[in-house]
């Protein structure tokens, strides 16, 4: 596998459209910090991490509105292996003009757009969500 962030996002995107009520992907730090903050953020509705003697396995539970309507419309990859995509502070971008998130991973940990705009740090800008 070449970009597993793109597996989890794409694992994400496949589940809430068959309806599951939860999935699980194997784990690293980075995809469970992006978990994590997908949850803060509302997206999510709990993220676990369990010990496999491996890698480790993310358990997500997805979060879905009235009528079964899933939480997330769109999440999109944005910087991949062959195009990383750097931003500075001031290029930081507004995801339907502050309704979405974007999330970028800066040296001070995978923080949403509005927390890095708050500690004035830039990096790479790995999602976008709404």
């Amino acid at each position: 596998m070449t970009d597993p962030i793109a597996d989890l996002l794409t694992r994400i995107r496949n589940a809430q459209r068959m309806g599951h009520a939860a999935l699980s992907a194997p784990g690293s730090k980075l995809k469970l910090r992006l978990a994590e903050v997908l949850a803060a953020e509302g997206y999510l509705d709990g993220v676990s991490f369990e010990e496999d003697g491996k890698q480790g396995l993310i358990h997500i539970t997805l979060r879905y509105g009235k009528g079964q309507s899933p939480a997330i419309n769109e999440l999109r990859r944005v910087s991949r292996p062959g195009r990383r995509v750097y931003v500075s502070v001031d290029q930081l971008p507004r995801v339907k003009n502050g309704l979405g998130v974007a999330v970028v991973s800066t040296s001070q940990g995978v923080m949403v757009d509005r927390e890095a705009r708050a500690r004035k740090v830039g990096g790479e800008l790995l999602c976008t969500i709404w």
